[in-house]
């Protein structure tokens, strides 16, 4: 196992570019793909890549949103003293990285934003108590949990086509969360890898005496600082005293809550909006105070810069596929040799591909989800299998598609080259179990 980590380490090393260079190389890629497969122009392209360009810009601002306020959840007080008791009964590296990668698993369940950052936390504060930890495949296994947010409560497709009104509902419907993430097949598919992931990244940890990457202390110090008052200055204000009053963030927190709770109560579907307005609300009481929680924002704000900068590029691409046809041409590829029973797994393959070009669940469905419901409802395939296929392609791609990766880096201060090579080995593992998934459900129901 541990040549086989130091095979893709390696090869990772020396040839993968860092995260942005790696998607203005998608642009370019996906470019030159519009003008030789789909004989399109190159004017009409650029026109469409640069049409499309702020095409997310909202749902860019949901993301950094969800991420920055996933932060102050996975750091407020409450999150730091149960990470620390758990972290305080881990001795062993193996043991660091297991628990790692079932802390990041767990909460990418719950929440994927909550999940990608708190799983980032809990792997260093493991790498800096226990000794020995090797700290590049620590963050790559805590990412790696990430995986679990497409058979997760966050899941963008199922919860999408669980809407009313959603835009292919005319074609396939609405389809409840019981005939997807809640079916037995799925249940049984995220039980697998909560299982099954963290022993996999443990047997991947060097052995004793074998050369390992720890953690700089020096690099990973934890601020102490706060927000400077005006008691800082020689007394304290009314305004100091609201900055830092606990009973104003009790009162607006609480009305947060009151609002969910109607929301859910008349019948309200729990879309991204709703996710992001919930963390928000917890977050200022858990925070305590108006000025702790702006504070722990900020800290938040500095893991999305690269997200913030990246997406836009990744919307320009997904508009070349989309105005090009490119999404056409590769879901059809897959769906003139599928079966009623195996519609899934090509839907599954070709959404690992299109992943690259569109690392976004709801960008993802919308571009490739009318080819494969079309596909479905022409030869019969059971919808809830298709669906739940583009939703694991998606999130088994994630764990080789850099995008995502982002905020584990900023946090980590580790770059995409040193994580790679084990996400790549995890992916294959991952791959294995949800083909296994699909193919099972397609053939016995």
């Amino acid at each position: 196992m541990t040549k086989i980590a130091n095979f893709f380490t390696e090869l990772m090393r020396r040839y993968l570019p860092d995260p942005f260079v790696f998607a203005i190389g998608l642009t370019f890629l996906t470019l030159l793909l519009a003008l030789t497969v789909e004989g399109k122009g190159f004017i009409e392209i650029t026109e469409a890549w640069g049409d499309g360009f702020w095409n997310l810009l909202s749902f860019t601002t949901q993301m950094a949103v969800i991420l920055a306020m996933g932060y102050v959840l996975a750091s407020a007080p409450v999150t730091d003293r149960v990470l620390n008791a758990v972290v305080g009964r881990v001795h062993q590296p193996r043991t660091a990285v297991a628990v790692a990668t079932l802390i990041g698993s767990v909460g990418s369940y719950l929440n994927w934003g909550f999940g990608l950052v708190i799983g980032g936390i809990v792997a260093k504060k493991l790498a800096l108590k226990v000794p020995g930890v090797h700290y590049p495949l620590i963050i790559a296994a805590a990412y790696s949990g990430f995986t679990m947010y497409g058979l997760g409560l966050s899941a963008t497709i199922p919860l999408t086509i669980s809407t009313s009104g959603h835009a292919l509902e005319s074609k396939m419907g609405v389809i409840a969360l019981a005939e997807t993430i809640f079916s037995p097949p799925m249940l049984l598919t995220a039980l697998a890898v909560l299982v099954t992931l963290p022993v996999l990244n443990a047997l991947l940890h060097p052995k004793p005496g074998q050369p390992v990457k720890e953690i700089d202390p020096a690099l990973h110090t934890e601020s102490k600082a706060r927000p400077v008052e005006s008691e800082d200055f020689g007394g304290v204000t009314v305004a100091s005293r609201l900055n830092n009053s606990r009973i104003l963030s009790l009162l607006i927190g609480a009305l947060g809550m009151v609002y969910v709770v109607v929301y859910f109560i008349r019948g309200g579907a729990a879309d991204l909006d709703l996710v992001n307005f919930f963390i928000l609300f917890l977050g200022i009481l858990l925070l305590g105070t108006p000025a702790a929680y702006v504070a722990k924002l900020g800290e938040g704000i500095k893991t999305i810069s690269g997200i913030i900068l990246q997406y836009p590029f990744y919307a320009g691409i997904m508009a070349i596929m989309a105005a090009s046809g490119l999404v056409g041409t590769i879901s059809q590829v897959f769906v003139d040799i599928s079966t009623p029973e195996t519609l899934g797994f090509w839907g599954l393959i070709s959404s690992f591909v299109i992943n690259f070009f569109a690392p976004s669940g709801g960008g993802h469905w919308v571009i490739q989800g009318p080819f494969m419901v079309d596909a479905a409802n022409a030869i019969g395939a059971p919808m809830p299998d298709v669906a739940m296929s583009v939703m694991l392609g998606n999130a088994w791609n994630d764990l080789v598609q850099p995008f995502w990766i982002l905020p584990a880096l900023a946090l980590s201060r580790l770059r995409l080259k040193d994580v790679m090579g084990y996400t790549v080995i995890m992916m294959f593992w991952v791959g294995l179990i949800y083909i296994a998934a699909i193919l099972l459900w397609g053939f016995l129901g």
